[in-house]
């Protein structure tokens, strides 16, 4: 097994095991060890930015200094056409702005009833990644992918997490939560970040 740039061993700057397991299978075929931040100890940074990239690369930038190690953030989120680009950065706690819970379950019924009288439902996956490749790197690697589709009134399929079973992919008739995991690897946001960035490592080496 290759190591792509002689990194070896990246922490993840997440405990999210969805993003865990999504990211761990790409680059595991790039020889690259991926861990948890929790694992080293390492508690979640403040994502206090209104942009994907800067709480992206303040994310990395945190794992990094505490661990000593290479770090890869990302920040990824739903961003909605008839919304105006919600929820986007606050994906993950998007009904929690308005006094709901921070659950997947509160942050898709928000919007669902946002869209309620929208009929263009337009809507893509956008994810940043980050690489910070040591504490100091003064050129960190940044990336992005965006996966188009539709959202759904009504939930369909048990797999993925976050908004997928909302998130309906016309060409496929079917939601992220409907593809299997090899599948939505295949194709997703972060997927087509990764890929960037794997090319851009090798391009390096």
């Amino acid at each position: 097994m290759s190591d792509v740039n002689g990194l070896g061993r990246v922490v993840l700057a997440s405990n999210n095991a969805g993003k865990l397991r999504e990211f761990a299978s790409l680059l595991d075929a790039a020889g690259i060890e991926l861990i948890a931040q929790g694992e080293l100890g390492v508690p979640e940074a403040p994502e206090p930015h209104p942009t994907f990239v800067e709480n992206s690369l303040a994310k990395a930038r945190h794992v990094s200094v505490l661990t000593k190690l290479p770090a890869l953030a990302d920040d990824s989120g739903l961003c909605v056409r008839a919304l105006n680009g919600a929820p986007g950065v606050y994906s993950a706690r998007y009904a929690s702005l308005n006094g709901g819970a921070k659950s997947a379950a509160a942050n898709n019924s928000r919007l669902v009833a946002e869209l309620a009288n929208e009929t263009d439902r337009r809507a893509y996956y956008f994810c940043v990644l980050v690489l910070v490749r040591h504490t100091d790197d003064p050129e960190p690697l940044i990336c992005e992918g965006r996966w188009h589709g539709e959202v759904l009134d009504t939930p369909r399929g048990d797999n993925g997490f976050g908004y997928d079973p909302y998130f309906f992919l016309p060409p496929l008739n079917a939601t992220a939560a409907e593809l299997d995991p090899a599948h939505k690897n295949a194709l997703s946001h972060r997927a087509l970040a990764l890929r960037d960035l794997l090319q851009r490592l090798k391009e390096l080496a």
